[in-house]
């Protein structure tokens, strides 16, 4: 299939979040006539035997293919056409604000989108996957699968597939982020048919891959880099704003879920319980405890290692629970926070630490006289890290990465919070009294702690109330 630049990915990756749902066949090649409707109930999301698991729109139940794995897939936007493409007029602040608040839509059409990455390994030594491996995988997955080949250069970086998107992060971690779906049971087939996907082609090539939130053998020495011109300046950047940069880029994996709200009002209220009780989800799906072959003696050490990656970009937010925040709070937030990077013309120039102001105003020093494009804000609003991320929808970010069977989890976690009135408002009452240094607490113990740490917040900072 035909091979797509690295900015149509970009462009497609996060504005396929808009798009309508719709369950399809992945092509002719799923098409053996062995499709076999299998008895499993509406919440089973368990793949079968060898072959692939799909939901049937039509049928209302999974249904199993013995010949591969059929994926649910989404109709998208169309890609932009060229990687050097930013045409369109200079923004405005303004613009930037309408850019979040464009997100509102009816409860209807809110989506689940679910994000989860995996470390992959060589069998026979236990060694990370190298870069000419990977490669092998995503030719692979494309071959095999239909997807659409994602280049940099000469170097293939990911696959998309209306609407789904497989990336890879630093340090080869490989990354599923789904496609916008209806229901609990759609985003669950659609990791089991990644999952399985990923599996045949990876045991045809002698790879494997674990699903833990920190990387439990390997340095940061050991781990290969991916030929991503982003994640070179990041690389040269990190050291010089915390300790633990280079850990998070290179030997930490997560699952996150990217949920939808109705209007301003609503994402305040989701942002806020997101951000309160992200340490129940840390808590929760807690999973990296080892660190170079030995107990690192936390029970999320992925978690911890946010503590000093970048605080300019990462950690708590605060404002989220004053008065009058909204959409325009958060733009002021990012518009602080230093910048990465500007693309153009098929390549990353180096903007690090520069004022994303100073690029509205035409006064970047990269880039003299020119101003931002949509592209460069959502590409920007990419590289803020706090455990609740604001784009057109709301990203929960708190959780170690883990099994197949915990992947199906997170988003019924927050789906069940953040989506159900009564449930969201239970929880807004229940975090309304906590105070900035009860939230910072939470956070700082989780990491050792896990769930453990609510029994002490209540037996003691609680009680003393």
């Amino acid at each position: 299939m035909a091979a797509i630049t690295h900015a149509a990915f970009v462009s497609t990756k996060f504005a396929a979040a808009r798009c309508a749902v719709e369950i399809v066949d992945a092509g002719p090649r799923g098409r053996f006539g062995g499709c076999q409707k299998f008895g499993l109930n509406s919440g089973s999301c368990a793949g079968v035997g060898g072959g692939g698991l799909r939901w049937s729109a039509a049928g209302g139940q999974f249904e199993v293919e013995n010949g591969r794995a059929l994926s649910c897939v989404v109709a998208a936007s169309p890609p932009s056409n060229d990687a050097g493409s930013y045409g369109g007029e200079p923004l405005t602040r303004q613009d930037l604000v309408g850019y979040l608040a464009s997100g509102c839509k009816p409860k209807e059409k809110w989506r689940i989108g679910t994000e989860h990455e995996k470390f992959g390994f060589q069998l026979d030594n236990l060694q990370p996957m190298t870069y000419p491996q990977i490669k092998q995988l995503l030719e692979g997955l494309a071959d095999r699968f239909e997807w659409q080949r994602v280049m940099e250069g000469d170097n293939i970086i990911g696959l998309t597939l209306d609407g789904q998107g497989v990336s890879l992060e630093p340090g080869g971690q490989v990354e599923l982020s789904g496609a916008p779906l209806e229901t609990l049971h759609q985003t669950c087939a659609e990791v089991n048919s990644h999952l399985y996907q990923v599996k045949a082609v990876a045991e045809e090539l002698g790879l494997g891959f674990v699903g833990i939130g920190f990387q439990p053998k390997w340095s940061v020495a050991d781990t290969p880099i991916m030929p991503k011109g982003r994640y070179e300046i990041m690389r040269n950047y990190m050291p010089k704003v915390g300790s633990f940069g280079l850990d998070m880029m290179f030997r930490t994996c997560t699952v996150q879920v990217n949920l939808d709200f109705d209007s301003e009002a609503d994402m305040v209220r989701k942002f806020r319980v997101g951000l309160a009780l992200q340490p129940i989800a840390t808590a929760l799906f807690a999973n990296s405890p080892f660190k170079e072959g030995k107990p690192n003696g936390f029970l999320s050490y992925r978690s911890h290692i946010w503590t000093d990656v970048d605080n300019n970009r990462a950690g708590d937010l605060p404002f989220v629970f004053e008065d009058g925040f909204g959409f325009d709070k958060y733009v002021e937030y990012a518009l602080g926070v230093p910048m990465y990077f500007v693309y153009r013309n098929g390549r990353y120039i180096d903007c690090s630490g520069m004022s994303f102001k100073d690029f509205l105003e035409g006064k970047l020093s990269a880039l003299p006289g020119e101003k931002p494009t949509m592209n460069d804000w959502e590409n920007h609003l990419t590289t803020i890290f706090p455990e609740v991320r604001l784009k057109r929808y709301l990203e929960m970010r708190g959780a170690d990465g883990g099994p197949w069977r915990r992947l199906c989890a997170l988003p019924a976690f927050w789906t069940g919070l953040l989506y159900d009135e009564e449930s969201l408002q239970g929880a807004l009452d229940i975090i309304n009294d906590w105070t900035e240094r009860e939230r910072a607490m939470l956070r700082s113990k989780v990491f050792v702690l896990s769930i453990i740490t609510f029994f002490y917040f209540y037996l003691s900072e609680k009680s003393m109330t």
